[in-house]
């Protein structure tokens, strides 16, 4: 039996309860379980395997919501449009696909946290290198970022802030504002804000070393530290400052990376034409609706809300057309 032609892919949500989650993902179209908070909307995930303190140890594999591959995984697409599905765009060495996207909403802060560096995944080949990069999609007054740490502080203070509570008062905080796209290299220090909603791409690894989880602050159970890789990991650099897009700007670059890069989309300002052809890349619908097409009409259009995520191969990215109304907006992510 042969496969059908590819096209993009609306994919299922994966949520991910959470100590420090909310409701706020009912904003973005997620049908929220009853009772639970709800930090992470796993949006695009082909993983075989995960930690257990981030996605509980299982594997994560995205189930395709529509089409003749509904009801399959992501990584079944992988297998079965091979070159057809990344084009120039390289797989993970085990040919999975190579983004983990997510929406975050933080009703309180995330734990203080770094993630493993390349160098750290050498020394320790069952850790997996993670690099990150969050777009601020909404955020309560006063709310803010944590990334980096001031000025001269040194590792025996971050190990002692971390035991002490002192910590929080060593890192750089950034103002929440929408729009603001932040890029968090693998080793940088970080925490993201009670009350602020991200769009979050990065490498394919949910493996998070923690150094402080504000539970003398919310009360709350701290759950398990990792003082000693994340010190290990650690970068004392200063993180790259903030992009955001002008308003008029129908596509802005606002993180580019030798793992990915995102674009800001604005579809109601002019409409897309044709995307990075023979790359495959991901389509995060931040303000509905948007139109997805076909310039030749390979295949059909389908409407998105905001919220949606779509896998758009690489056999489709070259006829891809993005339309929207005025206020539309969308991030393009590619690798």
């Amino acid at each position: 039996m042969s496969e059908p032609a590819p096209y993009p892919l609306l994919l299922v949500p994966i949520l991910k309860e959470k100590v420090w989650g909310g409701r706020r993902l009912t904003e973005f179209g997620k049908d929220l379980p009853a009772g639970l908070l709800i930090g992470e909307s796993w949006e695009v995930a082909d993983l075989a395997s995960t930690a257990p303190g981030g996605g509980g140890g299982d594997p994560a594999r995205s189930l395709i919501a529509d089409g003749e591959m509904g009801g399959r995984t992501l990584h079944d697409a992988m297998e079965a449009w091979a070159g057809h599905m990344m084009g120039t765009s390289l797989p993970t060495p085990a040919g999975n696909f190579p983004l983990l996207v997510k929406w975050l909403d933080a009703a309180q802060h995330l734990s203080v946290q770094v993630h493993p560096t390349a160098e750290y995944v050498v020394a320790h080949p069952e850790a997996n290198l993670k690099t990150e990069s969050w777009v601020v999609l909404d955020a309560d007054s006063g709310a803010h970022l944590y990334l980096g740490l001031q000025p001269g502080v040194t590792g025996a203070e971050v190990a002692r802030g971390a035991r002490d509570a002192t910590l929080p008062e060593m890192l750089r905080t950034f103002p929440a504002i929408p729009g603001e796209a932040h890029h968090l290299p693998s080793g940088t220090i970080h925490a993201l804000g009670a009350g602020v909603l991200v769009a979050e791409v990065q490498t394919p690894s949910d493996t998070t070393f923690r150094l402080y989880d504000w539970a003398v602050e919310y009360g709350r159970a701290g759950r398990e530290l990792h003082l000693e890789p994340a010190l290990e990991c650690l970068d004392f650099g200063d993180p790259p400052l903030p992009v955001k897009a002008p308003p008029s700007a129908p596509d802005f670059p606002l993180v580019a990376t030798d793992h990915y890069w995102i674009r800001q989309l604005r579809p109601g300002v002019a409409a897309l034409e044709g995307s990075h052809p023979g790359t495959g890349q991901v389509v995060m619908v931040t303000k509905g609706p948007v139109e997805l097409g076909a310039s030749d009409g390979s295949f059909a259009a389908v409407e998105l809300s905001k919220g949606d995520t779509v896998v758009v191969p690489a056999a489709c990215a070259g006829v891809l057309e993005i339309d929207g109304p005025e206020g539309s907006e969308a991030l393009l992510v590619g690798g």
